[in-house]
């Protein structure tokens, strides 16, 4: 078994290390287009990367640790677009994606309680308990509220806000009336349903571009018209 561990394990470090490399060779062009402030806070997110594996064993909110880990992509983004970072945006909106990993990460934490349990691990599922719906019900109430925060602050219109107050909202309430967490079926099908949150937030900031491009159109045809 130790020589089987070994040589599995030395297999899988080799053929990562040649997936990385040859995915570099790949993106060469492409990585010289990011900038330096970037790159800092590409290497920022490791830190994270490397304790996250290990808070399950140290404490009940390893969700949140993974939460500030699969988020930080809010800021790299920000300065990889603008060169720089506006924290009045940036923060906000990685905050809600920190909120909104709790939520569903938690939901699907239930699916393994009792194996979490006997091995020893910790995990926000257990910590919650038969509190989940009414602690997760505040996660996501913020989830929504500082993507709005987010919004307000990078300048969007109604359609975002319509869309994601009133199609985001009611998406979170469903998951968290639906679900029921002894059921680790349900918990799957209600962790799934977060690609449909994902995809409403990005309707909300699409509906936004068109509509603001709509609006803008028309006033550029309604002042040449006047002209």
């Amino acid at each position: 078994m130790a020589y089987m561990l070994a040589l599995f394990g030395t297999g899988a470090f080799v053929m990562r290390g040649a997936g990385c490399t040859i995915n570099d060779m790949w993106d060469v062009k492409f990585d010289k287009m990011l900038n330096p402030y970037t790159i800092a806070f590409c290497l920022g997110s490791m830190p994270l990367v490397t304790i996250y594996p290990f808070m399950k064993r140290i404490t009940y909110w390893p969700q949140l640790v993974l939460g500030l880990a699969f988020n930080w992509g809010a800021l790299v983004g920000w300065t990889a677009v603008t060169g720089g970072m506006n924290w009045g945006v940036a923060l906000p909106l990685y905050a809600a994606g920190v909120s909104w990993t709790l939520v569903y990460d938690t939901i699907y934490g239930h699916q393994d309680k009792r194996d979490d349990i006997a091995a020893g691990v910790k995990s926000t599922s257990l910590l919650f308990g038969d509190n989940t719906k009414a602690v997760l019900s505040v996660f996501s109430s913020s989830t929504i509220g500082l993507i709005s925060v987010a919004g307000y602050m990078n300048g969007q219109g109604l359609p975002f806000y319509a869309t994601v107050l009133g199609v985001g909202s009611a998406h979170l309430i469903w998951q968290l009336q639906k679900v029921d967490i002894h059921d680790p079926a349900s918990c799957w099908r209600t962790f799934k349903s977060n690609t449909w949150f994902g995809g409403i937030i990005l309707g909300a900031v699409l509906a936004d571009m068109a509509y603001d491009r709509l609006y803008s159109d028309a006033a550029g045809s309604k002042e040449h018209s006047i002209q």
